[in-house]
């Protein structure tokens, strides 16, 4: 399989985008990563990169059985970006072996993006 990078933004992405797709890339060679910045769908100021999505396909989940043991792995490659003083407020992890996910393709099947935020605690400005 080849390997295949992909922003939401279709182009690259600014520094926090850049940070996460470099760091998955290094700890896990993945044959297919995607990085979405979702944080337009928050509310949070125009050009965040707050909230994002990582679709990461690698052998390196081959041992870890469970998704949670998964998400685990990519947590503690990005440690410094999600830590509570991190730029990255929330990320959605879909993480998966090759053949998981060309069983998925099979199927027809896709990841799509998460749902539109609901509103949040009121803590951030309103985007403008």
């Amino acid at each position: 399989m080849s390997t295949a990078t992909r922003f939401s933004s279709g182009g690259g992405g600014g520094p926090v985008s850049e940070a996460i797709k470099t760091k998955l890339q290094q700890a896990f060679s993945p044959t297919h990563l995607e990085v979405r910045n979702e944080s337009h769908m928050h509310n949070v100021p125009q050009n965040s990169e707050t909230h994002f999505k990582v679709i990461v396909i690698s052998d390196k989940f081959k041992d870890a059985k469970t998704p949670i043991k998964r998400h685990r792995m990519i947590n503690e490659a990005l440690r410094e970006e999600v830590a509570a003083d991190g730029p990255v407020h929330a990320l959605s992890i879909v993480a998966m072996t090759p053949d998981k996910w060309q069983a998925k393709l099979e199927k027809g099947e896709s990841v799509g993006p998460s749902p539109n935020c609901r509103g949040g605690d009121g803590s951030l400005p309103p985007k403008h």
